[in-house]
């Protein structure tokens, strides 16, 4: 029997007939997944760029050597009796191992994993509104490369933090919303939602919305999934080792005035970046304009709809929102696509040449990651050189750090270089040093408040950006401290009667 022979057999034939649908059923997703994944693995070095990065893996250390959750700060010395409610500890732990077994690889992996997860949701979603493939191809290929918002670094939305699993688990839910079918999974999704990170409160508005689009349309057995999805994920929430203080944790960030000092809490405006922000700009235009001239259109449900404008609105409000609305936009411009393209490209099968494509860019993604694997580590604004010099001279010194390089100090030092604040904000910090810091955070130094600051709080050193040149004039050649240290990012300014001074190398 010949190799021809063999290949014609009926079991060859049921094998071959068996895989090949299946492989064309997912040929969109592979196609959508492997090159945004690509994308996103050729951006794995900005992922880390995450200014929190750096506590939220001595967060996870520190809760993996002690077999419980810190409730108070041990690496700051302005804390005071301040608790600290650390929303985000099981992904500081989860983070903590992966980063001890498999480095800053294995981290970037998470997240695009998580970046897969979100393409894959999404398309799901779009086909099962009816969108012809092309236009979801179109409508999940610009949401995706557009929501992760690389261009507003370190505002970022797909990146190696706790923000990833919100937006993946928004979109979950907004999935199982539409369905209505498996409601009671929610509430499951809910109890790790609540212990991976703050933003768990989304979920309720994502429910709130298809309950309020129920109501209003009188579908009474809607309003009842919902009502009962509600109350599981209300109840789930509280099975978590902070308790009832989950939700004061979570207050603590919701309309705090340290909101108007964070950049992702400001507007859209404020984080544009041109010409980086164009592709966005249009995006949003198209849409507009879309809805606008198909406003009466049936087939697009009213939940997404209303999402993408609550998001849209909030977004140009405050930055962070406008990740969600290119999320939730994606299915309505789908569908809005479909109705611009001509019916020879919306009817045309087109898997077999998505599914050779994605199999090209599968195989591409190794290569992708190895080109970018020598680069993967923390930014450079605090170096290991710039934390070994401050835990070999100022040790247990009270160090007025700038607040973006709080969470490095945090990760070099684990304590050993007290820090005066860092981004936990409101989580951590006490509302009186939160505006004390606030009143230094300027190009034009307020001598007035860096005096109060300096005495209030004993600072021995000052540890600031180096391109600030105003405050160098001010603490060199007005109040006499020293210019201890330089490094590529970061100034060392010495009090004059500090004992621990060294010499400058």
């Amino acid at each position: 029997m010949d190799q021809h022979q063999v290949w014609h057999e009926p079991t060859f034939d049921k094998v071959a007939n068996a895989i090949s649908p299946f492989f064309l059923r997912s040929a969109i997703y592979l196609f959508l997944i492997s090159f945004i994944g690509l994308f996103y693995v050729l951006n794995a070095p900005v992922l880390l760029g995450h200014y929190d990065l750096g506590w939220h893996l001595a967060a996870g250390d520190l809760i993996r050597e002690r077999n419980s959750i810190p409730l108070h700060d041990p690496w700051s010395f302005t804390h005071g009796d301040k608790p600290w409610f650390n929303l985000s500890w099981l992904w500081d732990a989860l983070a903590s191992a992966t980063f001890q077994y498999a480095g800053f690889g294995g981290l970037v992996l998470f997240a695009v994993v998580c970046g897969a997860a979100i393409v894959g949701t999404l398309t799901s979603i779009c086909l099962g509104f009816g969108a012809s493939p092309i236009a979801v191809c179109i409508s999940v290929f610009l949401a995706c490369l557009l929501y992760p918002a690389y261009e507003a670094a370190p505002n970022m939305y797909l990146a190696v933090s706790p923000n990833t699993c919100t937006m993946l688990f928004c979109v979950v839910f907004y999935r199982e919303c539409l369905r209505r079918t498996r409601w009671f999974v929610l509430p499951l999704l809910m109890v790790l939602w609540a212990n991976l990170h703050g933003g768990f409160l989304l979920g309720f508005f994502v429910i709130g919305v298809f309950f309020g689009t129920a109501l209003l349309r009188g579908a009474w057995a809607d309003l009842r999934i919902y009502a009962l999805a509600g109350i599981g994920c209300l109840a789930a929430t509280f099975v978590n080792p902070l308790g009832w203080n989950i939700y004061t944790g979570a207050a603590a960030t919701m309309g705090h005035f340290v909101q108007g000092n964070i950049g992702e809490w400001l507007s859209y405006y404020h984080n544009m970046e041109m010409p980086g922000s164009l592709p966005g700009i249009l995006y949003m235009l198209a849409f507009v304009a879309l809805e606008l001239r198909f406003r009466n259109s049936k087939p697009i449900p009213l939940e997404p709809r209303l999402m993408s404008w609550l998001f849209l609105i909030l977004g140009l409000y405050q930055f962070r929102y406008i990740a969600f609305f290119f999320i939730f936009s994606t299915g309505p411009l789908a569908l809005h696509i479909d109705r611009l393209l001509p019916a020879r490209f919306t009817n045309r099968d087109v898997r077999g040449p998505l599914l050779a494509a994605g199999i090209v860019g599968l195989c591409t993604l190794p290569m992708g990651y190895l080109r970018v694997a020598p680069d993967l580590a923390l930014p450079e604004m605090l170096s290991s050189e710039d934390a070994g010099y401050l835990q070999k001279h100022f040790a247990g010194a009270r160090v007025l750090n700038n607040w973006n390089v709080g969470g490095y100090l945090i990760f070099r030092t684990h304590g050993t270089v007290p820090l005066f604040v860092d981004g936990r904000a409101a989580t951590s910090y006490p509302d009186d040093l939160l505006r004390d810091y606030f009143t230094l955070v300027s190009w034009e130094v307020d001598e007035a408040a860096w005096d109060t600051v300096l005495d209030k709080y004993r600072i021995d050193a000052v540890l600031w950006v180096k391109a600030h040149d105003q405050l160098r004039h001010f603490l060199v050649e007005q109040r006499g401290w020293r210019e201890q240290y330089t490094g590529a990012y970061e100034t060392v300014y010495v009090r004059p009667d500090f004992a621990g001074e060294a010499k400058k190398p």
